[in-house]
């Protein structure tokens, strides 16, 4: 009973011109025939979570949306399947810490973004060691750091 009062309310508290949009599980295909992308929509918007395939099968990213913008953490991929970078988009923009790996999978450079533009530390790596690190502000190169003991030492508070 209590259910079925909450139901109506629920119901009711959308009045006459809102409508409840009803999600559903979509499908998009290369022209021969093999999956293009599988994911939510609600209405003509992507929603949640979408998978992207190249025309081999393989996953080429994934990843959230909310109406039709990336928004969440997501993992793009090469053709042989390896991890090329990962990263946080906050409506379609580039934001927090990114990640570039190299076809072995190790870690080659660690980036900030903030509004779709490099906004922070910038650290590149070789043989998964730190060896340079940057500090960019609004997209340009402000600081350059040739050893890990120089960088720690001139920024003391940088959240790496």
């Amino acid at each position: 009973m209590i259910q079925k009062i909450c139901i109506l309310l629920l119901l009711f508290s959308f009045g006459k011109n809102q409508t409840i949009s009803k999600k559903e599980y979509h499908y998009e295909y290369y022209a021969n025939g093999t999956i293009k992308a599988e994911g939510w929509k609600s209405g003509n918007a992507k929603v949640d979570f979408w998978h992207f395939y190249y025309p081999n099968g393989k996953v080429s990213k994934q990843g959230h949306f909310n109406q039709n913008k990336k928004n969440g953490y997501w993992h793009f991929y090469s053709e042989n399947s390896k991890l090329l970078k990962e990263g946080h988009f906050v409506n379609d923009k580039a934001e927090k810490w990114w990640i570039i790996y190299d076809i072995a999978t190790q870690i080659i450079q660690k980036y900030q973004y903030k509004n779709n533009k490099r906004e922070g530390y910038s650290l590149l790596y070789k043989n998964n060691t730190l060896f340079k690190a940057e500090r960019y502000i609004n997209d340009k190169k402000t600081g350059e750091w040739t050893d890990i003991f120089s960088f720690k030492r001139d920024n003391p508070n940088a959240s790496l």
